[in-house]
């Protein structure tokens, strides 16, 4: 570890779900955080920090410039997909280890990735970018119904949705493009048509350190909410056959050369169709919903540190036999847009395999399910099981056991303007 200087952190996110990745980092290496906020929780964990707009690139960029003019700076990173293309700018302007500008745009941007992976040979569903409602439609006629309808750039699923006839694609264009507008101003506006491919999703994290794609650990997804794709729960098992599986480790190296990515860590979104692996999207940071605090649990490996590691151009160390383990979270919904009046959780008992159970909500909290809004949760549950069918159970009795009451959220009703 390098004994002086520091780790520049950009943005943390909410305590609930990366805690844990900023206090396993700060293990690995001293660091200080640029936030869009005063610090609080977050003190523990750092040297120091900055507050500014995290969304003024040029802000980040001069105050990166500032803080290596009054101590050493070893490396940068970022969990934060909002953030990733700016923390590549701030590695550039430092001549720090990092992915490359044109590599996390190739994470970020789901049209330039899916044209640098289809010109290497790397399996893609058929796909178009669109601007309008009409050509959504005529782009889902040409390439097949169903269709999945999805914002140009985002993550964990917001504003995607499967579309099956023409309203379900106009519908869908909506969605997608005004969840668009609330990203970073060069991905909003229009849609990624693409073909609907069957099987099953995983995703895959993984350590990237000068070109070599190392693998870390294999998350099992479960969706739901129909039409969309909200990502309900994921299980993380060493023993899983893909974490060897050479098809799967081949298309994910040669996708990763394909936009060449450098340095760092990545989430890929991966399904598994009868033709084999076929690559939903390349997120140039570690997953969200928890996923790297399963890995952790189940396997060992320290995401803090490895994303410290990627980040220094350190390759990490990866034991070549894992402990058996196998620890899934679930996430619990609302049945219907409501205010919340009190959460209660599930213990843990001897047999239950609960590890964790947290509220994610205070009460008063609004919560509105898709498409209003997307990932409203208001708990989440973690267990462990001795195999993925017998944890996938736990979780469904811990989940069972969440208890949300709530009143209804009535829509709300303009008040005509006094006559006059």
């Amino acid at each position: 570890m390098t004994s002086d200087g520091v780790v520049l952190v950009i943005g943390c996110g909410m305590r609930p779900y990366r805690e844990y990745l900023l206090s396993s980092a700060a293990a690995r290496h001293p660091l200080w955080l640029f936030n869009s906020s005063e610090l609080t929780w977050q003190q523990q964990h750092v040297v120091g920090g900055t507050v500014m707009d995290l969304h003024d690139r040029d802000a980040v960029i001069a105050a990166a410039r500032e803080l290596a003019a009054t101590m050493p700076v070893h490396g940068v990173l970022s969990w934060d997909e909002a953030l990733i293309v700016t923390t590549a700018h701030v590695a550039d302007e430092l001549g720090l280890p990092g992915a490359g500008i044109n590599a996390i745009e190739g994470c970020r941007d789901k049209p330039r990735s899916r044209e640098a992976l289809t010109a290497v040979g790397v399996a893609q569903p058929m796909f178009e970018f669109v601007r309008t409602e009409s050509d959504a439609v005529m782009a889902a006629q040409r390439i097949g119904y169903p269709v999945v309808v999805k914002p140009r750039a985002g993550g964990a699923s917001i504003g995607v949705s499967l579309a099956e006839d023409e309203v379900a694609v106009r519908d869908a264009f909506r969605v997608a493009d005004e969840a668009s507008l609330h990203g970073a101003a060069a991905y909003r506006g229009g849609a990624l048509i693409e073909e609907y491919l069957s099987g099953p999703e995983i995703s895959i994290d993984g350590a990237i350190v000068d070109g070599e794609y190392i693998p870390l650990f294999v998350a099992r997804k479960k969706v739901g909410m129909y039409p969309y794709f909200e990502e309900l729960g994921h299980i993380v098992d060493t023993a899983d056959e893909l974490l060897t599986d050479r098809h799967l480790l081949g298309t994910l190296a040669m996708a990763h050369n394909a936009i060449d990515f450098r340095n760092g860590v990545t989430h890929t979104e991966v399904k598994l169709t009868e033709q084999g692996p076929v690559i939903v999207e390349i997120n140039g940071r570690f997953g969200g919903d928890l996923i790297p605090l399963l890995g952790l649990l189940a396997t060992g490996i320290d995401p803090g540190a490895v994303v410290v590691e990627a980040a220094l151009g350190v390759r990490p160390e990866i034991p070549d036999r894992l402990p058996d383990g196998c620890v899934g979270v679930r996430f619990a919904y609302p049945r219907r847009n409501c205010i919340v009046e009190s959460v209660s959780l599930p213990e843990a008992r001897p047999g239950n395999g609960v590890l964790r159970a947290v509220a994610l909500v205070e009460p008063g909290a609004k919560m509105k399910l898709p498409p209003a809004e997307f990932i409203s949760r208001h708990a989440y549950v973690i267990c462990t099981g001795t195999d993925p069918d017998d944890c996938a159970v736990r979780l469904d009795q811990a989940l069972a056991e969440v208890r949300l009451t709530s009143h209804p959220l009535l829509p709300s009703v303009p008040v005509p303007a006094p006559s006059v």
